[in-house]
């Protein structure tokens, strides 16, 4: 080699050092001249074209904090993103090499004499810089608004939106023209804040005095962390920041720490440097996010350190947003959790730029961010009334959509038959036993209004190269979430301990903090068994995208999906829901799906997990079928070489749910589940029939599948008739929420059948009904009969589409909704069921459909809890009424029994005073009045 050729060898080998350690060119050239100006477009909020402007602001009003934020240069761009997928390529020298804060800054920020420039510029108009980010992307200043918008050529006006005052930018802002190639975006012209992704319990179900709420040691149980724990993976020498916006009380983090058996281990409060002490924001949902967030990655890494990076809600772009950056221009901790954010369509495309560009910045110093990816379903804007425009749209959420950042859905438990809880709690407060089966969290029926796992396609971000493989859709976009884990606040939610008491808490921003706590594992795990010597894993997702395929990381969530009515609370809607189906593999409701965290962390460098894995063969009674009387059992042995295997097997077809049972040991080491279920519950044709055993402490999960085949034709396109959706009790076209919807045509099925249990299913022989786009659970199918229930969410005073699917093939119509529509049950000769005869003064009951609302409120197609004590159940929300002959009745009880699904029982004595002989029987909910019956009294 010649010397020229040695030197050049050098140069090579020391270009990535090299390229980090040389300073920013400086690219601010022009003179700075305010009379050239450029527009900074997109900066308008979309939220103040549904407001009312009231004028100006007073000019004196101080913005104490707003960030210009500072773009690289195109070459500076392509570094970086080639410096991304680098980090994260084992076969790169640039593998897991980390930037500090002020390398990125020589790397990818502004010259220091561009950054004075500016700060020189904002001197004029009597700014005062506040910071300069360690980055060298943003500049931090404050001042009077008027001021503020003379610098930038802009009016700041005071808006009344969705009942609120606020104040924005009337238009976009402008910089002088030198300044245009180094300017991003100017964020905290407005006061529109990031909220909180969390829920509180609306109708926590029958929980066993606590057993079934969620603490710690349930979640260690269901995800599979007690090896990890009982190997010293605590989290010990780890550190992780969560972000928030008010103060917090150490006695309630303390208070939660000792009840569920945890080590005593503060977290350490940081306030953002400029910003007021927020105090204890506990009206805003602000102090319970802080807890749920402070208390559940602690209970996943007990020995974390525990960084709690705090700003006040009012603070530049908001306390959460603020607190975000400082962890990231600080370089804080290694993992972030973020449980605030925003609708896409609400931040724009300007503000998803702008986090891009801060979190590009942390995945570079190996921080790895984890958000919540919505709790409004497929409608992340839902309810922000800015109009239907963006409120009634498909829309995911920010800062989870950003493709450097990890984004957590959520699930819920889906038990089953199975036995999964003690009936009383052990150490530490537990009582789940083992994994769980789950199905994407939507409680929006239960709720009233879109409440679950948000989840779609970014508008504003392209498929990374990472984001691959089976489910994932060929959309070109960016979808989440990536992960999930368990979300629903009703069942079962996590026992929170905040203001002072326990409160039963979900949403998705449970999952955020617990994923920091799963990394906090992983680093520590990784770096004890040699694996790197540092804890930065920065983005993350390259690596749980790879695992997908290796059997036992993921708990493939397949049934269940996150479609809401985005107007379900307003008057008059017609919408239909929107939002995705969960399936095999990915979906745009759950990810990937759950975590076993042991063989996620044990997976995470040689692909394969720490637990043996076991196999499951599956055999059936009988196979073909050329009806869909009867029923066939499915015998599921799980095999392993070991301890015998434990736990459960669930059954799916496709994403509806069949059957569970649990293991029981046979010879040989092996186990045997044995699940009998109905061919009702088939369609024509082959049926692919999914075994799922979750694991145990022992094994990793396996799944095999079968085919049980139905030898029918499909029936053929089917037909609803003219004026067929009736009343399933009075045969009107009075119909309400909750209500039984009877649907008359022909080839509605393939067969007769009636549902063999509850909840009720929402396929039978092939035959599936939604409304409004959500799945309408079914009592009873037959060619030419359906019997379904109306889902509660479907508004009152809407306009509803009915469309039936049979086999693939579809027929569609709508139906009016009323909010109350109470019909009787009846014989054939119109007397009320069960009694055609009765005394005067004898105590007998009826049945009516068609009540609307129910409170406590109970899910579309489900029985109330079993066990729930008479005054407990549900209960009609409007006054409930029954006369006998025209004369009054007294009432002694109104309510779904636990046995009923949207069927409402009415006990009641008939009159002493009422007339003898055949007497009319009315029913009144909420002063509606129902069809006559007839009875005849003795």
């Amino acid at each position: 080699m010649t010397l020229r050729g040695m030197v050049a060898g050098c140069v090579l080998a020391l270009s990535p050092v090299l390229g980090q350690a040389l300073a920013a060119a400086d690219r601010i050239t022009l003179a700075i001249d305010d009379g050239r100006r450029a527009a900074l477009p997109g900066h308008v909020t979309r939220r103040i074209a549904s407001g009312v402007d009231r004028g100006l602001v007073d000019p004196s009003m101080e913005l104490p904090y707003v960030t210009l934020a500072l773009k690289p240069s195109a070459s500076q761009q392509a570094d970086l993103d080639r410096l991304l997928a680098q980090q994260q390529d084992p076969s790169s020298p640039n593998y897991h090499r980390w930037l500090t804060p002020e390398q990125y800054a020589d790397r990818f920020g502004l010259s220091q004499a561009d950054i004075d420039k500016i700060v020189a510029w904002q001197g004029r108009y009597g700014l005062t810089v506040k910071s300069v980010a360690r980055g060298r992307n943003a500049i931090a200043f404050g001042g009077p608004a008027g001021q503020i918008g003379r610098a930038f050529g802009v009016e700041l006006h005071r808006y009344q939106v969705g009942g609120e005052e606020h104040f924005a930018n009337a238009a976009d802002p402008t910089i002088p023209v030198a300044f245009e190639g180094v300017v991003l975006a100017i964020r905290g012209l407005h006061d529109f804040r990031w909220k909180p992704k969390l829920r509180h319990s609306l109708q926590p179900r029958d929980n066993f005095n606590g057993a079934h709420q969620l603490g710690p040691a349930d979640i260690a149980a269901i995800y599979d962390m007690n090896p990890l724990y009982n190997a010293g993976y605590t989290g010990t020498g780890q550190k992780l920041a969560i972000a928030g916006q008010t103060d917090i009380q150490l006695s309630d983090i303390e208070q939660f720490r000792t009840y569920f058996n945890l080590p005593a281990n503060d977290p350490t409060v940081i306030l953002v440097p400029g910003s007021p002490d927020p105090g204890i924001q506990s009206q805003s949902g602000d102090l319970s996010e802080a807890d749920l967030d402070l208390e559940l990655s602690g209970a996943v890494a007990p020995n974390a350190t525990i960084l709690y990076v705090n700003a006040d809600p009012s603070f530049g772009a908001g306390g959460a947003v603020e607190s975000l950056h400082y962890a990231i221009d600080q370089n804080l901790a290694p993992v972030i959790s973020v449980s605030y954010g925003d609708c896409e369509l609400d931040e724009g495309s300007l503000g998803a730029t702008m986090l891009s560009s801060w979190a590009m910045q942390a995945n570079t110093q190996g921080q790895t961010i984890f958000a919540a990816s919505g709790d409004n379903g497929a409608a992340d804007c839902f309810g922000d009334g800015d109009g239907p425009a963006i409120d009634d749209a498909l829309s995911v959420d920010m800062p989870g959509s950003l493709p450097q950042v990890t984004g957590v859905g959520g699930t819920e438990f889906n038990e089953g038959s199975g036995s999964y809880w003690n009936s009383t709690n052990g150490r530490g407060q537990v009582s789940a036993r083992s994994y769980i089966p789950e199905t994407a969290w939507n409680d929006s029926a239960r709720d009233g209004s879109p409440s679950a796992s948000g989840g779609g396609a970014s508008t504003f971000y392209t498929k990374p190269s990472w984001q691959t493989g089976t489910g994932v859709p060929s959309d070109g976009a960016r979808d989440v979430p990536d992960v999930s884990i368990s979300a629903s606040a009703d069942h079962d939610g996590y026992m929170i301990y905040t203001g002072g008491a326990f409160q039963i808490m979900g949403g998705t921003s449970a999952g955020g903090p617990q994923f920091a706590g799963i990394a906090v594992l992983l680093s520590q795990y990784l770096v004890a068994n040699g694996y790197q010597p540092r804890p930065e894993l920065g983005n993350i997702n390259s690596g749980l995208y790879a695992l997908a395929s290796v059997t036992g990381v993921f708990h493939d969530i397949t049934a269940g999906n996150n479609m809401v009515v985005p107007c379900a609370q307003q008057r008059g809607c017609t919408l239909p829901a929107v939002g995705y189906d969960s399936g095999v593999g990915y979906d745009r409701v759950t990810g990937l799906g759950t975590p076993d965290v042991y063989n996620l962390v044990t997976a995470w460098h040689t692909r394969s997990v720490g637990k043996p894995a076991a196999s499951i063969t599956l055999s059936f009674s009988e196979a073909t079928f050329s009806t869909f009387t009867g029923s066939t059992t499915l015998t599921a042995t799980v095999t392993a070489s070991g301890p015998t295997p434990t736990g459960d097997v669930t059954l799916t077809v496709g994403t509806y749910s069949l059957a569970t049972a649990a293991l029981s040991a046979a010879s040989n080491g092996k186990a045997v589940a044995t699940l009998p279920f109905s061919l009702i519950l088939l369609a024509s044709g082959a049926n692919t029939i999914t075994a799922q055993y979750g694991g145990d402490t022992d094994y990793s999960g396996a799944t095999a599948s079968a085919t049980v085949t139905i030898a029918l034709p499909a029936p053929g396109q089917p037909a609803l008739n003219s004026g067929g959706l009736l009343n399933g009790a009075s045969f009107t076209q009075a119909l309400a929420p909750g209500g039984v919807l009877s649907i008359y045509g022909s080839n509605l099925a393939s067969a007769s059948g009636s549902a063999p249990f509850a909840p009720l299913p929402v396929m039978m022989a092939g035959t599936a009904v939604t409304i409004n786009g959500i799945p309408a659970p079914l009592y009873y199918v037959s060619p030419a009969q359906l019997n379904v229930q109306v889902p509660y969410q479907i508004p009152a005073g809407s306009t509803a589409t009915v469309m039936v699917k049979n086999n693939g093939e579809s027929a569609s119509a709508t139906f009016d909704v009323s909010a109350k529509a109470p019909a009787i049950f009846t014989f054939g000769s119109d007397a009320p069921v069960p009694y055609a005869t009765a005394a005067r003064g004898q105590e007998i009951e009826t049945f009516i459909t068609g009540a609307g609302a129910v409170s406590p409120a109970v899910a579309t197609g489900a029985t109330p809890a079993a066990g729930t004590a008479l005054a407990g159940l549900p209960a009609p929300t409007g006054t409930v009424g029954v006369t006998v002959g025209g004369v009054n009745a007294v009432i002694d009880f109104a309510g779904i029994p636990t046995w009923s699904v949207g069927v409402v029982q009415i006990n009641y004595t008939v009159p002493p005073n009422a007339p003898v002989g055949l007497q009319p029987v009315l029913v009144s909910v909420g002063g509606v009045q129902s069809v006559s019956a007839e009875l005849t009294v003795q």
